[in-house]
Parts: C-alpha cells; sequence; structure tokens
C-alpha cells in the first residue's frame, strides 16, 4: 500500500518523516530482542522515508510547492 505525503506541508513532512526515523530505530531495537512481530515493516518504514526525503529535498530545491 503506497502512501501518499503530496498534501502535506514542509513542516509536516519534516515531522513525519522524524516521526518515521524515530519508529526506524524501534523496529531495529525489536529485530535485536526478537520479539518484531512483522519483518516487512522494516522494509516499508525505511522506504517511506526515503519518499519523505525525496519530496522535501524537492521542495528546498524550488521544484516542487509545499
Amino acid at each position: 500500500m503506497k502512501e501518499t505525503f503530496n498534501d502535506l506541508t514542509l513542516d509536516e513532512m519534516k515531522s513525519k518523516k522524524a516521526e518515521l526515523t524515530k519508529r526506524m530505530h524501534d523496529i531495529r531495537f525489536e529485530m535485536v530482542l526478537g520479539h518484531l512481530e512483522n519483518p516487512m515493516e522494516k522494509r516499508l518504514v525505511r522506504r517511506k522515508i526515503a519518499r519523505l526525503s525525496t519530496l522535501i529535498n524537492e521542495v528546498e530545491s524550488g521544484k516542487r510547492k509545499a
């Protein structure tokens, strides 16, 4: 399921990226402990972070409006 971030403002994108980055750290910790229920979640969160990073860079470079 592809989540769209196109309708978010720049500040909302940055806060969502920070939230997902924290979730990624939690996932890594759970993997070490062996308590992670869904190992595919790591891939999904990593891809969402990459999408947000791309959108943030486009907005900051002026290629896209926030």
